[in-house]
C-alpha cells in the first residue's frame, strides 16, 4: 500500500509531476543498483542486464502504481549480498599474497560515471587494483605491508558485518528513493525507522558535533553544517567533506564506508564533554587520497553562535586614509515560524540591531557576507531585505497550477541605506539566494562571489504515509514519509533561483567552480525559467557604473599578492582533478605527496607574510556576549590537507576572532565597497519615505 501511495503522490504533488512517463522508469534499476553499490566495484554488467530485461520500464511502472510490489528491490540486494561476499572472500585469500608496487599501474578513484565491469575477469581486474591501491593508502600513512594487510582485512569484516544490518525498509527505501528521484534531486522516501530517526535529528539537532550527514556512493558525507555547534567552531570541515573513520577519544578508529547512516549517527553521537575523532576526506583537497584528521568535543550548539555577527574594518582609501566599513555575517535565516513564538532569535533584529551599532560608530559602508548560508526561514528573509528597501516584493512562489504568490515587505521603514555589497559563494543556498537576488534586482547592493550561487529554487514538504493510509495506522503498522518538492522560488523581475542561481556582478576566483556541488550537478533538477515580474519600483545600478566597478576588480585580481596566491592554488587543484587515475606506484605517490607538502607550506608561509604586512584591522560586534573559544585540534605535522588557499584562509590563525586575517574574498568585498563610496551615488543610496 505503501508503494502506491508514494507513486500516487509523486503523480499529484510534484510539482514535476508531468515530466515523469511510464518510460523514465527505465532508470530505477540502475540508480538502485547505484544506491547500493555507488563506486561499481561488486556488481558486473550482467547483473544489469538481467535486472533490466526482468523489469521492462512500462512493466515496473504499473507494478508499482496498482500492485506496489518490492520484489525487485529485493532481488537486487540478496544478489548485491551475494557478490559483496564472494568478493570478500576473494580478497582475503588475495591478501595473502604478494603486492608489486612499482608497476606503471593505476586506479581510476571515481568510478561513478563508468560502466560497472563486464564479467567476472573484469571484477577481478579492478579489483587487483583497488587492493593495490588501498595497501598504498597505508603504507603511504605510516604502516608497513603487513599491517595495511590487517587493516584491510578488518574493513572487509566489517563490511561483511554491515550486510546484515540492513532491514527491509533500508531496501524499499533504496528503491523508493531511486523512484523519487525521476522528478527531483531533493525528493525522497523515507522509511519508518529512517523517518523516525529523521524526526529525532529534527528534535535533537543540537546536540552532538552539530552536522546534517548523508550517504554518497557508500561514504558518509557530511551535507550541511549547523551553525553554532563544534563542527562550526572548530572551522575544519567543510560541507561535502567525506568521513571515513571514527574514533572515540583516543580508541582505535572504526572504518565507517559501507557502514548504513543509522550506525555512522551513533558512533558520531555521545554525551556533552567526550571527544571524538573524525578522519576525513577534505572535499576540496586536490589528491583524493588526502586525509585528516578532526578533533572534536560533542556540546550542545550555543545559540548564540549560530547567530548574526559583525566587525567594523578599517580598509584604506585611494589616497591611504582609513574607513570604517562594517561586515555582517549570517549563517542561517533564524527566527519566528509563527507570528506568536515567543523568546525566539530573529535574523532580521539581530542584523538591525548590529546596523544600529555600526552606524553609531560611524561605518561607510556595509558587506552582507552569506557564503555559508544555505538558507532558513522564508519570512525572515523577506523581511531581511525589507531593512534595505522601502517596500515592495522579495519573492514569488509558484506552485504546479501555476498559481503565483508574492511575499513583500510591507514595511516603509529602512534601517540601512548606504553602499551595500552582498558577499555570496556556491554554499549560499534558498532563502540566501532570495536576499541576494532581490537586492541585486533593485539595485539595492552589488553582489560579490562565484561564478554563480548554488541554485536550490525549489520548496520541499514532508507528507506521512500514515495520513494517507489510515486503514495501516489502526492496524498498529509503522510507516514511512516523502519529501516532496511543491513549488519554485522566484525573483521580483520573475526570474528562477532555480539551477542558475544569482550570478554576481563582479565573480572572484574560486575553487568551488571546479567541485561538483551547485544544483546543476544533481541529477533531474529542476529548470531554470521564468514568469512575469511583479511590480516594483527599482533603482538600476547603471551598466557603466557596474562595468567600472568591475574593471577595478579585475585589475586588482591580475595585481594584488593574494591573487596570485589564490590562482595558483586554484590552478594545481584543477591540474590534479584533471588527473582521472592515481598512480600504483609507491615512489611515485610518496613523490607527489612531497610535493603537495612542499607546495602547502610554501602556501602557507605566502599567507603569513601577507597577513604581517597587509591585513586590515578589525573589531567585532556581537548581539550577545562573545561566544566561546574555538573547539578545534592542532594540526599535524603530516596532515595530508587541502591545497586550496580559500579553505586556508578559513582555517588562519586568528585565535578566538570570527574573521580571518586574510580572507581574501572578503577583503576584495570590502575594496569593491571602498570603490562604490568613491564612484555615482546610484550604487551607495536608496531613498527612504
Amino acid at each position: 500500500m505503501e508503494v502506491r501511495a508514494l507513486v500516487k503522490i509523486l503523480e499529484e504533488y510534484h510539482y514535476n509531476r508531468d515530466v515523469v512517463r511510464p518510460a523514465s522508469y527505465s532508470e530505477v534499476i540502475p540508480d538502485t543498483l547505484r544506491a547500493f553499490d555507488g563506486q561499481k566495484l561488486f556488481f558486473i554488467g550482467t547483473d544489469l542486464a538481467e535486472f533490466q530485461d526482468q523489469n521492462r520500464p512500462e512493466t515496473l511502472y504499473w507494478n508499482l502504481k496498482t500492485l506496489g510490489r518490492l520484489e525487485p528491490a529485493f532481488v537486487m540486494f540478496n544478489r548485491y549480498q551475494e557478490r559483496v561476499r564472494d568478493r570478500i572472500q576473494w580478497i582475503k585469500t588475495r591478501l595473502a599474497g604478494d603486492f608489486d608496487l612499482t608497476t606503471n599501474q593505476t586506479y581510476e578513484l571515481d568510478r561513478r560515471e563508468l560502466e560497472w565491469p563486464a564479467d567476472a575477469a573484469a571484477a577481478d581486474a579492478l579489483w587487483e587494483h583497488r587492493l593495490k591501491f588501498e595497501i598504498l593508502q597505508e603504507v603511504l600513512n605510516k604502516k608497513t605491508l603487513d599491517e595495511s594487510r590487517v587493516v584491510i582485512s578488518k574493513r572487509y569484516d566489517r563490511l561483511a558485518k554491515n550486510l546484515d544490518d540492513f532491514a527491509a525498509g533500508d531496501i524499499a527505501e533504496a528503491f523508493l528513493t531511486a523512484i523519487a528521484g525521476l522528478y527531483d534531486p531533493h525528493s525522497t522516501y523515507f522509511s519508518p525507522d529512517n523517518y523516525e530517526e529523521f524526526g529525532i535529528t529534527m528534535r535533537l539537532q543540537l546536540f552532538g558535533i552539530g552536522a546534517l550527514l548523508g550517504i554518497d556512493d557508500d561514504v558518509c558525507v557530511l551535507k550541511e553544517i549547523i551553525p553554532g555547534g563544534p563542527a562550526d567552531l572548530g572551522r575544519q570541515l567543510k560541507p561535502n567533506d567525506k568521513i571515513l573513520a571514527v574514533a572515540q577519544a583516543d580508541g582505535e578508529f572504526v572504518d565507517i564506508v559501507g557502514m548504513k547512516l543509522r550506525r555512522i549517527v551513533q558512533q558520531i553521537r555521545g554525551p556533552k564533554g567526550t571527544r571524538v575523532r573524525l578522519l576525513v576526506q577534505p572535499a576540496a583537497a586536490a589528491d583524493a587520497a588526502a586525509r585528516r584528521e578532526v578533533v572534536l568535543v560533542r556540546d550542545l550548539i550555543n545559540l548564540d553562535s549560530a547567530r548574526a555577527h559583525g566587525a567594523i574594518f578599517q580598509v584604506p582609501d585611494a589616497a591611504g586614509a582609513l574607513q570604517p566599513l562594517g561586515v555582517i555575517t549570517l549563517p542561517t535565516f533564524y527566527g519566528r515560524e509563527r507570528a506568536d513564538a515567543k523568546d525566539q532569535n530573529s535574523a532580521t533584529a539581530d542584523i538591525a540591531d548590529l546596523i544600529k551599532k555600526m552606524e553609531a560608530a560611524g561605518i561607510k559602508g556595509l558587506v552582507l557576507d552569506l557564503r555559508r548560508n544555505g538558507g532558513g526561514l522564508l519570512n525572515e528573509a523577506v523581511a531581511l531585505t525589507g531593512l534595505f528597501i522601502p517596500t515592495g516584493p522579495v519573492v514569488q512562489v509558484k506552485g504546479y497550477d501555476g498559481d503565483v504568490k508574492i511575499d513583500s515587505d510591507t514595511d516603509p521603514a529602512v534601517a540601512y541605506a548606504g553602499p551595500l555589497v552582498v558577499l555570496t559563494s556556491r554554499f549560499s543556498a534558498s532563502a540566501s539566494e532570495i536576499v541576494a537576488g532581490a537586492l541585486q534586482n533593485y539595485g539595492r547592493a552589488v553582489v560579490v562571489g562565484d561564478t554563480s550561487t548554488h541554485g536550490k529554487g525549489s520548496v520541499q514538504t514532508v507528507l506521512e504515509m500514515g495520513r494517507l493510509l489510515p486503514g495501516v495506522t489502526r492496524k498498529g503498522l509503522t510507516t514511512g514519509a516523502a519529501k516532496v518538492t511543491i513549488q519554485k522560488f522566484y525573483l521580483p523581475n520573475g526570474a528562477s533561483t532555480q539551477l542558475k542561481g544569482v550570478v554576481p556582478d563582479i565573480v572572484i576566483p574560486s575553487i568551488d567552480e571546479y567541485l561538483p556541488i551547485g544544483e546543476s550537478d544533481l541529477p533531474h533538477a529542476l529548470v531554470w525559467d521564468e514568469i512575469p515580474t511583479s511590480l516594483f519600483d527599482a533603482t538600476v545600478i547603471p551598466p557603466d557604473t557596474l562595468g567600472d566597478l568591475r574593471s577595478k576588480s579585475t585589475l586588482r585580481q591580475g595585481s594584488l599578492p593574494e591573487f596570485s596566491l589564490l590562482k595558483r592554488g586554484i590552478e594545481r587543484f584543477k591540474e590534479r582533478q584533471a588527473e582521472k587515475t592515481v598512480s600504483l606506484n609507491l615512489e611515485t605517490r610518496r613523490t607527489g605527496k612531497d610535493s603537495d607538502k612542499a607546495f602547502r607550506d610554501e602556501s602557507r608561509t605566502a599567507r603569513k607574510a601577507l597577513e604581517a604586512t597587509d591585513a586590515f584591522a578589525f573589531s567585532e560586534l556581537f548581539v550577545s556576549p562573545p561566544p566561546a573559544p574555538r573547539i578545534k585540534a592542532a594540526a599535524k605535522a603530516d596532515d595530508d590537507s587541502t591545497l586550496d588557499p580559500d579553505e586556508a584562509a578559513d582555517e588562519a590563525e586568528a585565535g578566538d576572532q570570527r574573521y580571518a586575517k586574510m580572507d581574501i574574498y572578503l577583503r576584495e568585498s570590502l575594496r569593491v565597497l571602498q570603490d562604490m563610496l568613491s564612484g555615482p551615488a546610484t550604487v551607495a543610496v536608496v531613498k527612504t519615505p
